[in-house]
């Protein structure tokens, strides 16, 4: 499944490399249930979906944690979702879609998309980004790569997001730079230091091809 590809790792499917890092979550899970944890990142209770052509990552971390999650958008109770948290220092996104599905009241369902980064020579730039990942499919290559680091070990990547929603024990791999192609994925919240959003396109619609796929 993998192969040496210019002092990289390469995977067809990023999905195979996020196994490791799926247990993790659970394991982040159950030290949230025996209270060892506690969930105090808040989140909307909708995912959203993102594509992208190209994403270049600098300084690459991922390892297990946990977001508090409200369950409907009526915003009166919450629930603890496992997650995926992918960081990276720096990082360079071509062609990028975002989008996410609402039912409003009277309304029906509305579709929010944004676009950005469509010209090559001017991507979507971000310092210090984190993404809380439900599922990602992509082609992918690393630099560098460590597998089973733990989490308060790693050397790549910003700082721990939360230390109250992780395990400092925990699995997490790393790498020097990730490049990923192709990319499908479902996230609860992403953050960044700063993100720079070149050509940017917003639209509302009833249209369900608005969604990014």
């Amino acid at each position: 499944m993998k192969s040496q590809v210019r002092g990289g790792t390469r995977w067809k499917r990023f999905a195979v490399v996020m196994v490791p890092s799926v247990a993790a979550t659970a394991a982040v899970g159950i030290g949230l249930a025996q209270g060892a944890l506690a969930a105090s990142f808040s989140v909307s209770g909708q995912q959203f979906k993102v594509t992208a052509g190209h994403l270049h990552g600098e300084g690459f971390a991922q390892y297990g944690g946990v977001d508090s999650v409200y369950t409907s958008t009526e915003g009166k109770a919450k629930k603890q979702v496992p997650v995926a948290i992918s960081s990276f220092d720096d990082a360079t996104i071509t062609k990028m879609c975002q989008s996410v599905k609402t039912d409003v009241p009277f309304v029906g369902t509305v579709y929010l998309r944004l676009e950005a980064g469509n010209n090559a020579k001017k991507p979507v730039e971000a310092k210090n980004l984190y993404i809380d990942v439900a599922q990602l499919d992509a082609d992918a290559e690393f630099k560098n790569i460590d597998i089973g680091v733990a989490v308060k070990d790693k050397t790549r990547g910003p700082a721990n997001k939360d230390e109250k929603t992780t395990l400092p024990g925990g699995f997490a791999q790393q790498a020097e730079t990730a490049d990923l192609y192709d990319v499908k994925q479902t996230a609860w919240a992403t953050t960044a230091g700063t993100f720079k959003l070149s050509g940017l396109s917003m639209r509302l619609g009833t249209d369900s091809k608005m969604e990014c796929y």
